[in-house]
């Protein structure tokens, strides 16, 4: 990666923030695909697959939550909304 930065404190920070941006791009990737395998269960009316894919899916958004990427309210509120998908294939 080639930046502006002329101090070496600046370069460091260039190439650590471009890490952290890759590292954080993958685990935002994986909790939303974590959700649509949920979705796509619940759909398919899988119970059991649902259930066990609830709780990977609830780990990631929490995870996301503590690392700040995503807004604490909106790690609820996803949360939410699939238990409440859960809720209506489990009965």
């Amino acid at each position: 990666m080639k930046s502006l930065a002329n101090i070496k404190s600046a370069k460091k920070r260039v190439r650590i923030n471009e890490e952290q941006r890759v590292k954080n791009q993958a685990f935002r990737s994986s909790m939303r695909t974590a959700v649509k395998e949920f979705d796509k269960k619940v759909d398919n009316n899988d119970v059991e697959g649902a259930n066990e894919i609830f709780t990977l899916a609830v780990q990631k958004i929490d995870k996301a939550a503590d690392k700040n990427m995503i807004h604490k309210n909106r790690a609820s509120r996803k949360k939410s909304r699939i238990q409440q998908r859960l809720n209506e294939v489990n009965q």
